[in-house]
């Protein structure tokens, strides 16, 4: 089966008013984002929390990317602010299965997110248990930063041994390599500076949008 290409824009900021700016401007063009989220620990940067997206009450649907250390102690948090899925990290804790069960347990989805150098066959023994797998093309911390070819072989490995499986990837992705990303299997593109580091964010998201489905050149 092959799946529609979906394009999520991907909200970072360390400061409340600028993320309640993102989201709106955000909700102009798309029904569905995603949210960094990072500890200062498990990445060297640190952003805005659950409690900075439950006060602006987002009218769009949104996931959480947890770049956090001990993701156990923030799911309930971003549950409470209204995320529908919650992606972490498989390097952050030695027990993901803990992890997806009390994802599960608040009735959310759940993926799992995989930084560069960590290979496919971590996700398989728990592969039937998560909605979805993240595989980040930069190291994850750092907004702009530069896009890895080389996950697009993981992306084909797991596309390949899973074909039904939700694959995303994020991180350095733009104009020029969404095509590229798309034909390796990925079917949701997450982008940041791509969308709301230009001049027409709308614009440039329905750019995105039609050349990793074939439909620009």
């Amino acid at each position: 089966m092959t799946r529609p290409v979906q394009v999520v824009p991907a909200i970072l900021s360390d400061e409340p008013a600028t993320l309640d700016k993102l989201v709106r401007q955000a909700a102009t063009f798309t029904s569905y984002v995603q949210v960094d989220i990072m500890d200062g620990q498990f990445v060297p940067s640190k952003s805005i929390g659950w409690e900075d997206i439950a006060r602006i009450k987002p009218k769009l649907n949104w996931e959480v990317h947890l770049m956090v250390l001990r993701p156990q102690d923030h799911v309930a948090g971003f549950q409470k602010a209204g995320a529908s899925k919650i992606i972490f990290h498989y390097e952050a804790t030695p027990e993901p299965q803990k992890i997806i069960t009390a994802v599960r347990k608040l009735r959310l989805k759940v993926g799992l997110a995989l930084k560069p150098e960590t290979p496919v066959s971590a996700v398989l023994p728990i592969a039937g248990q998560i909605d979805s797998v993240l595989f980040m093309t930069v190291h994850p911390g750092f907004y702009g930063a530069k896009f890895l070819p080389e996950v697009m072989d993981k992306v084909k490995e797991l596309r390949r041994t899973l074909p039904e499986m939700e694959i995303a990837v994020d991180g350095g992705i733009k104009e020029g390599n969404i095509a590229e990303v798309a034909r390796a299997g990925a079917n949701v593109i997450c982008v940041g500076s791509a969308v709301f580091l230009q001049p027409d964010p709308a614009a440039a998201y329905r750019r995105l949008v039609a050349l990793a489905r074939g439909e620009a050149t």
